[in-house]
């Protein structure tokens, strides 16, 4: 029984109609939010049966490759696909150069491998292409590895961006090989722009690779669109990205192709190669350039040039040799054509009568080697010029043969040009420049020789002039008006070699084993040393040694 209210209380009152009308309401309310959630939820779970994703066996990244299979699937080069392609089905393992959506139902993708592009399409496809896949392309990391299968089609329109212009690669799988674990330092596009090429920029670019508080791009102004010139020193800190573009994919054909064309010249004319030793008990040429390493208890000296060997090659009468090989000078010079590490292409030949049996080899090599490139590389050059642009090397064919100038006949051009002869004692790299562009616009020609240098300029071991003591018979190859081989009848006397290594500072002693050589008796000889790089550089005038080189070393860089 409820107790009885206390006399003179108040008995408790129910809710009020408007209370209870509120209440109603606030129910009702919650009833159809649930009842609208709940069909929600059923639509939702409509629209993501819709959405199963049925083409997760068509892309997605694929198992670390551990070699655990070998399906042996056919894959294709970019460079070979043509419209007699069409309709065909191709497997391709590229990089992703550009990834692009267009909308929810399309994305473009550039496909690049080495100096080649295509332009692949992804479009969606009931059962095909699914919007989970276009999504998951569209995100794919620039310089991704990709494997990708397509339906190849005729292109209605050349495709620019592609250097396979006439096709694209309509996709139908796309599979993730190998991602990015960090930040691209430059995209290849951007590291892939045109520069100028200019003494100007050479020189510009000098100063670049030697200061290290430059930043890693400059800002720029292409067609009112605001882009980024990467510059020398952060191309060279990240050389891995930089070698990935097109440019330097061809760069890099082309300099293998000079030591292939090297070889094919040499051999075919009766010269076989030679390996030489780079650690030497004495300096090649000069003390001043050496360096000096520990060798278990006493020092040795990285080889200036096989040299030395080259010549002790002749003298145990293997008649004709070449090398190709590494050749160290510790110079500290930062120019744009000078390194502390370069590769050399050298040789060395008996001679019957006079040294210009040498000079004329030599020649005949050179041509040999631009006719070379010219007529097999012209895609390669052609890739280069797109971003470096310049005229194209020109030499002299026919009767007339390579301009010759003798040493006094150069620096008279450049008297008469202005230079003031008492500065031409010798002819440094300005006036090497100076003398270039005389002969180009008074010859017609880029390649040029330059014979009977002062003896006072050449080492110990060259051989005098025999009417004029002043004079040897020595000479230079000129290439854009920069020297690009030094060459020289050697002298195989061991007793004028002896006086003329005192007479440059040189105690015979110290290379006693290199003078027995000449003391058991050596053939008349000579050869020329060509640096590799310098010539690459040179031809395709890409201003700077150090985009000739893989991994170039100079005063300051060792790395990468």
């Amino acid at each position: 029984m409820s107790p009885r209210p206390a006399e003179g209380a108040e008995a408790p009152k129910g809710p009020s109609k408007s209370e209870l009308k509120k209440r109603a309401k606030e129910e009702e309310k919650a009833r159809k939010a649930a009842e609208k959630a709940a069909k929600q939820a059923e639509l939702e779970a409509q629209k993501a049966a819709a959405e199963v994703d049925f083409a997760t066996e068509f892309y997605g990244k694929l198992p670390l490759n551990q070699s655990q299979s070998r399906p042996r699937r056919e894959r294709v080069q970019i460079a070979s696909l043509t419209p007699e392609h069409d309709g065909q089905t191709v497997l391709v393992r590229a990089r992703v150069q550009t990834s692009r959506a267009q909308g929810s139902k399309m994305v473009f993708l550039n496909l690049r491998q080495r100096i080649d592009s295509v332009q692949a399409l992804l479009v969606l496809t009931p059962g095909k292409v699914s919007k989970q896949m276009l999504k998951w392309a569209a995100g794919l990391q620039t310089e991704s590895i990709v494997l990708a299968e397509g339906v190849v089609k005729k292109s209605p329109e050349p495709i620019k961006s592609a250097t396979v212009s006439d096709v694209e690669l309509h996709l139908t799988q796309l599979h993730l090989i190998s991602g990015l674990d960090t930040k691209l330092p430059f995209t290849v596009d951007d590291a892939n722009r045109p520069q100028e090429n200019t003494e100007q920029n050479a020189a510009d670019q000098e100063q670049e690779a030697e200061a290290p508080e430059e930043a890693e791009a400059e800002e720029g102004d292409e067609g009112g669109i605001k882009i980024k010139r990467v510059l020398l020193k952060t191309r060279l800190d990240n050389r891995v990205v930089d070698l990935r573009t097109q440019t330097n994919q061809a760069v890099f054909r082309l300099q293998a192709a000079i030591g292939s064309f090297f070889r094919e010249y040499l051999e075919g004319q009766g010269f076989i190669e030679i390996h030489s030793p780079k650690l030497q008990g004495a300096a090649t040429e000069s003390g001043a350039s050496v360096f000096e390493v520990s060798y278990f208890k006493g020092k040795a000296y990285l080889a200036q040039s096989p040299q030395l060997a080259k010549q002790m090659a002749i003298a145990s009468d293997f008649e004709r040799v070449y090398e190709i090989g590494p050749v160290f000078r510790a110079e500290n010079s930062f120019t744009h054509r000078h390194m502390t590490e370069f590769i050399g292409l050298d040789l060395e030949m008996a001679i019957e009568e006079h040294y210009h049996e040498v000079m004329e080899l030599l020649d005949g090599l050179f041509l040999h080697l631009f006719r070379g490139l010219k007529q097999k590389y012209a895609k390669e050059i052609e890739t280069v010029r797109k971003q470096f642009p310049a005229d194209e090397f020109k030499w002299r064919e026919g009767p007339e043969g390579t301009l010759k100038l003798s040493f006094r006949e150069a620096v008279d051009l450049l008297v008469a040009d202005g230079v003031p002869r008492e500065d031409l004692d010798d002819i440094d790299t300005t006036n090497e420049k100076r003398l270039g562009r005389i002969v180009r616009e008074k010859y017609d020609t880029d390649y040029f020789i330059i014979d009977k240098f002062p003896m006072a300029l050449r080492p110990f071991y060259t051989m005098p002039d025999p009417e004029d003591p002043t004079l040897s018979n020595s000479y230079d190859f000129f290439m854009r008006g920069e020297e690009i081989l030094s060459g020289a009848q050697r002298v195989h006397d061991a007793k004028l070699l002896s006086e003329q290594m005192r007479q440059k500072g040189i105690n015979p002693e110290s290379m006693k084993t290199y003078l027995q050589a000449f003391q058991l008796g050596c053939p008349p000889h000579g050869g020329g040393g060509i640096g590799l790089e310098r010539v690459l550089m040179l031809f395709l005038k890409l201003n700077n040694i150090r985009r000739a080189s893989l991994f170039p070393r100079d005063p300051k860089r060792l790395e990468p």
